[in-house]
């Protein structure tokens, strides 16, 4: 019963997308749909696999480990993210288990990413917009020199910036923080933003996101 409630949902969150390109005068295949499986089991996921979904996006390496583990029929067809606050003890483990980093949010970590990796990884600079006291993420004062220094650094390939906007009761109240990730974006030179989730993930497409991470709208209430 819950894989079809799953098919369903990601039916719905996809026309969501469709509608929200139209909207921005985009094309629906710029946008990648990363659902998040933060708590979430190996069988819910399958069913998401099954409805056509190829990116999925984890919060923490000590959950992802040995969910992968049972997902071995699977886990070669799809890209696996990092979207989570990521220790440096944990980033040898990361390098290893994810195709791509999208929460590096500090020089230390890219550094023990880039020293222990065995192959190139795309990461995704993570960005506290917001300058939210309770989120990690450069500063937008801090984030070009930054990308400067992990620039040089080996095995990793800076795509993009990523950003977790402000909890809101209504979407628009976070249009310009995604407005001011996309500037900052541009400015940059960088390919990808990763903004956008269940609550505000239509406004995110329309100020150009690349990149939306969906959880509760795709696998329901977390447990």
């Amino acid at each position: 019963m819950r894989e079809m409630a799953i098919e369903r949902n990601v039916q719905e969150v996809t026309r969501r997308i469709v509608l929200a390109c139209e909207r921005a005068g985009r094309s629906p295949e710029e946008v990648t749909l990363v659902a998040v499986t933060k708590t979430v089991g190996p069988a819910a996921i399958r069913a998401a696999f099954q409805a056509g979904l190829r990116h999925f996006g984890e919060n923490r390496v000590q959950e992802a480990k040995p969910k992968l583990g049972e997902l071995e029929n699977i886990r070669t067809q799809c890209t696996w993210h990092m979207v989570g606050h990521l220790q440096t003890n944990k980033a040898k483990t990361a390098g290893a288990l994810f195709d791509v980093i999208q929460s590096v949010d500090s020089v230390r970590l890219a550094e023990f990413l880039s020293r222990h990796a065995q192959k190139t990884i795309p990461i995704l600079l993570e960005v506290n917009i917001a300058g939210e006291a309770s989120k990690s993420g450069f500063s937008t004062g801090e984030v070009f020199s930054a990308m400067k220094e992990i620039g040089r650094m080996p095995n990793l390939e800076i795509k993009g910036l990523m950003t977790i906007a402000p909890l809101a009761s209504d979407p628009e109240e976070v249009r310009p923080v995604f407005r001011l990730l996309r500037e900052l974006r541009n400015s940059m030179g960088l390919d990808h933003l990763s903004m956008g989730m269940t609550d505000d993930f239509e406004v995110a497409i329309e100020e150009g996101s690349t990149m939306v991470r969906i959880g509760r709208a795709i696998f329901g209430e977390r447990r």
